[in-house]
Formats: C-alpha cells, sequence, structure tokens
C-alpha cells in the first residue's frame, strides 16, 4: 500500500503528495493534459515542439538545466497522442529549487525567435533520424493515417507532416502555452522525504499567485465502426520483412482495458507465450513477435500484433497462422494455471513500478489524471480479479477480422 494525499489550490492546480521517510530523493512530476489529440489539424506536433521549448528557459531562469544541476538533480520529459509529462529528481533537501524552476516555466517562458528556431531545428532532425532515416522508422507515420480516420489519433506525436513545425511561428506558439500549460490543466506531484506541510507551503509559494486560466473543451470527433478489414503494403530497404495487425479497442477509460493487457501477456509474455512458442519456435515463421496495447486514454485505443518475418516466410502464410493462434483464444478458456502465470507477470511488474520515487509520482499523477486515483493501490487487487470468462469474452471482440488493419511492411532484399 502506498500512502498519498490530495489537495488542490485556489488557481485550479492538483497536487498529491505521497511522503516515504525512507528516500535520499524526492520526485517532482507535473502532468499537463495536452498531446497531440489537442492539436489542430492544420498545426500537429506542437505538444512535442513544447516538450523541447519546455527546457529553453523561463521568464527569470534561462538555463533550466543547469539550475538543477547546481542542486544535485536531473529531469526528463515525454510527449503522448493523450498527455505531456515532466520529472525532476534531487535530493530531498534541495527539493525548492524544483518548485522554483517548474513554476517559473508554467508561469511564462522565455519567448523569443530564437529560441523557438533553435528547437524547430532539433524536432526537425529527430522527425528526419528518428522517422526517415532508419530502418521501420516510418511504421507509425504510415500505421496512424491508415488506422484512424477521423480521431486525431491519426498523427503520431511528432506531427503528421514536419512542414507544420518549420512554419510555425512565434505567436502560435505562445497561444498554445496560454491555452494549456496553465494550472487549472496540470496534476503535480511530489514523492519522497519530504513532510505534507512542507509540499503545501511550497505550492503556495511558488504556484498558488500563477493564473489558473480555462481548461480547455475537448470535443473530439468520433472515429467511425470500422466494418471491413483494411490493408496496405509498401516496399523499404530494411533487412528483413514486418506484419503488422492491429485492431481497434477500448480507452482507458473503459473498465476492463486491465484484460487487453492481460491478453497481450497471454500472446507474447515471455518464451512460454502463445505466439512465441508456436510461430517462432516451432513454426519458425517469424524471428520475433509482439503482442501488446497502444494504451490511449480515448476509444478507440489499439492492440497490435507485430513481428519479424524470417526469410522463407510469405506475410500471407504469417498472417494466417497468427490467426489460428488467435482462434484458441476466442473459442477456448484459458486454463488456469496459464492465467495465474501470466497475472503473476503483471503483478511483479506492478510491484517493481512502485519501488521508486519517479515511478510513484508519475503513476500518481497518471490515475489522478484518467479520474481513478482510487485504484492506485488497488491495481493488484483489479488483476487478480480477471478470470478465464473474460479473456475469451474481450478476445471475441478484438479479434474480429473485419475490424482489423493490416500492413505488409516488405523488405527490398
Amino acid at each position: 500500500m502506498i500512502p498519498f494525499e490530495k489537495f488542490t489550490l485556489s488557481n485550479g492546480l492538483r497536487v498529491i503528495h505521497q511522503f516515504d521517510p525512507t528516500s535520499t530523493l524526492a520526485c517532482v512530476n507535473i502532468l499537463y493534459d495536452v498531446g497531440a489529440k489537442h492539436e489542430d489539424e492544420n498545426k500537429t506536433g506542437f505538444a512535442h515542439l513544447f516538450e523541447h521549448l519546455m527546457f529553453g528557459g523561463s521568464k527569470n531562469i534561462p538555463n533550466f538545466d543547469l539550475a538543477l544541476q547546481k542542486a544535485g538533480g536531473y529531469n526528463n520529459a515525454y510527449t503522448t497522442n493523450d498527455l505531456t509529462n515532466y520529472y525532476d529528481i534531487v535530493p530531498y533537501n534541495n527539493i525548492e529549487t524544483v518548485f522554483w524552476i517548474e513554476s517559473d516555466r508554467m508561469l511564462e517562458l522565455a519567448f523569443t525567435p530564437e529560441s523557438l528556431e533553435v528547437q524547430k531545428q532539433v524536432v526537425i532532425e529527430e522527425y528526419k533520424q528518428s522517422y526517415l532515416n532508419r530502418p521501420y522508422g516510418d511504421v507509425w507515420l504510415l500505421l496512424h493515417p491508415f488506422i484512424y480516420e477521423k480521431h486525431p489519433y491519426r498523427w503520431p506525436t511528432i506531427g503528421k507532416d514536419i512542414e507544420h513545425i518549420k512554419k510555425a511561428e512565434l505567436q502560435d506558439v505562445k497561444d498554445f502555452f496560454y491555452k494549456f500549460y496553465r494550472p487549472s490543466n496540470a496534476i503535480l506531484c511530489v514523492s519522497g522525504n519530504v513532510t505534507r506541510e512542507k509540499i503545501e507551503h511550497l505550492c503556495k509559494k511558488w504556484f498558488e499567485s500563477i493564473p489558473s486560466g480555462n481548461k480547455p473543451a475537448l470535443n473530439l470527433p468520433k472515429e467511425p465502426e470500422q466494418k471491413e478489414k483494411k490493408f496496405m503494403a509498401v516496399e523499404r530497404d530494411v533487412p528483413a520483412s514486418r506484419l503488422y495487425k492491429a485492431w481497434k479497442i477500448q480507452g482507458l477509460h473503459y473498465e476492463n482495458y486491465r484484460v487487453f493487457s492481460v491478453i497481450a501477456h497471454v500472446l507474447s509474455g515471455g518464451e512460454s507465450s502463445r505466439l512465441e512458442q508456436t510461430l517462432v519456435k516451432e513454426k519458425k515463421l517469424f524471428t520475433s513477435i509482439s503482442a501488446y496495447t497502444f494504451n490511449l486514454a480515448d476509444d478507440p485505443s489499439l492492440f497490435i500484433i507485430s513481428g519479424t518475418l524470417t526469410e522463407k516466410t510469405s506475410p500471407e502464410e504469417a498472417e494466417k497462422e497468427i490467426n489460428t493462434v488467435l482462434a484458441e483464444i476466442c473459442e477456448k478458456p484459458l486454463p488456469e494455471k496459464e492465467l495465474q502465470k501470466n497475472k503473476n507477470k503483471i503483478l511483479t511488474q506492478l510491484a517493481f513500478t512502485n519501488y521508486n520515487v519517479e515511478e510513484r509520482a508519475e503513476g500518481l499523477c497518471f490515475y489522478e489524471w484518467l479520474g481513478i486515483l482510487d485504484e492506485y493501490n488497488r491495481e493488484p487487487e483489479l488483476y487478480e480479479s480477471i478470470n478465464a470468462s473474460q479473456i475469451m469474452e474481450e478476445a471475441q471482440k478484438i479479434f474480429r477480422e473485419e475490424k482489423s488493419c493490416v500492413m505488409y511492411y516488405l523488405s527490398k532484399n
């Protein structure tokens, strides 16, 4: 059981305090409710661009990293389709430094043409290196618009067109910042050896005077129901062909979303998993294969199976054999021993997730963002309650051929 408390500042900033008297470190995690799905479809990539801009200096602090390093700390951030998350880790007795620098960049960034141009070039270079100039790099550039028709999940966090970043102007950036990077659109969590009294004092001292802003309304277009299988094939200069097969599933607000994780473990959670055992070891159709959920908040999220084919395997044969394995899960209840083994793997992962202050602070922010903070300590119980009937029922809903999206990513070699 991880103890925590929650309170809200007068400007709407939600704060979670997790006291750990055994830790020599403290983590301050700030989650902003802004991701790629919040962008204008003609100005995509802004949430990810801001992940970089937030490290480019703020109103009173020209060098964010240097200030943190002097306090013995380090930081990082990431952007998803749904949110942007920042965290800082310092020796717990230097935690006020983090409140100083984080509150300053929430108040106002150092908006300059020079800073914007530098970060635009960083993102453009990242786009080229990660998506265009490495093997399999363009997979998600292809899959997002292939799978989604209406929902803004149809573009990746880097954006659907790098020209959107190239054309970004200073006023565009300012508008985006003051719309989304406000206390009312953020969640802050502190985990470490710092008392609640001190955290409340620091929050009020450094954050409460920042204008609240208005939490943006999110009116997302509804993704139409898919009634026919989608298929595409591309050729690339890559070492081996791959197969990607995806299905739309319900998002993280679905009460049974944990069942999807168990199904993914049953299919590819280790050497004895069904896809690994049958298609890699026995039939030698794949050199590697994975089943996983692309955990998105809204409907629809994704369940994906992807694998690298052996040289002699045709993608048609590989897909047919995947379907055979999936049919078994849909038609026969999972043996209790196999089910418990896979639940145990997830429970072990959960235990390690709660091991350090960084994971706890991030996790608590995430659960509060989802609106299920009360379930944070109930995760083991909720996974333990999953039964074979639920597995089969959800598998039957997911693995329908007319609901699938298939891409053959073929090697020219």
